[in-house]
């Protein structure tokens, strides 16, 4: 039996992995699952629970009897966390610094990515995140890490922030990613960087469907069928 397609994309902030994840998945047919929406989920949960994000213990118990969801039915991925959707409720930036201090706890990161997992079975996926193809989904057929260089990341995250008031100059967000990449890729637990054989796109002068070519032509190249037709 075909085993379903698992196209893992990890990378830094900035370097473009939602949209090319995005694309990617449609142009395929696949089920496209940003792995930092559980965080953020467990975030948010832990946030309206009153619990300290660092309290491991205390963390882990309410991640236990938490349900997520990533649903997708009208196109758009939408995170369901005990039922309820709360999609629109995950960016706020007290949910973002408590993703980032949750995902550091070994017991919560080995519980979400035991759900990531979960989220594949039985389909096909891309995936995006910063340990997918590392940790998560170590066997994926295809891997793939985008980078670019900090300028523009900073200028796309500048962009994507733009109703956030805070942000106020490439710098400043050069400054904010630069320090999210060292504190993800020195620490101890599924650190960021490339997989030994994943595939590194710069896609600092390239527009997202451009990245999404090479990635379709990549799966070819590497015999994986035609991939519009593995699901």
């Amino acid at each position: 039996m075909t085993q379903p397609l698992v196209i893992t994309i990890d990378g830094p902030a900035g370097a473009g992995k939602s949209t090319v994840a995005q694309s990617l998945a449609a142009r395929l047919g696949l089920t496209y699952i940003d792995s930092g929406a559980t965080y953020r989920a467990a975030a948010l949960k832990v946030l309206e629970a009153g619990i300290d994000p660092l309290d491991e213990l205390a963390v882990a118990r309410v991640i236990a009897s938490t349900e997520v969801r990533i649903t997708t039915g009208d196109g758009a991925p939408h995170v369901l966390v005990d039922g309820q959707d709360v999609t629109a409720r995950l960016r706020t930036p007290e949910v973002t610094l408590a993703a980032a201090q949750v995902s550091r706890l070994p017991e919560v990161r080995s519980k979400l990515i035991e759900m990531q997992r979960a989220f594949a079975q039985g389909r096909g996926v891309v995936m995006e995140g910063r340990d997918i193809g590392t940790v998560v989904f170590p066997q994926a057929q295809l891997k793939i890490f985008l980078k670019a260089d900090m300028e523009e990341r900073a200028r796309r995250r500048l962009k994507q922030d733009s109703h956030d008031s805070r942000v106020a100059s490439i710098e400043k967000t050069a400054y904010e990613i630069g320090r999210r990449d060292q504190l993800d890729s020195e620490r101890k637990i599924s650190p960021l960087k490339p997989a030994a054989d994943a595939v590194e796109i710069d896609s600092t002068n390239l527009l997202a469907d451009q990245v999404v070519e090479q990635i379709l032509a990549l799966a070819e190249k590497r015999s994986l069928g035609d991939p519009r037709r593995v699901s």
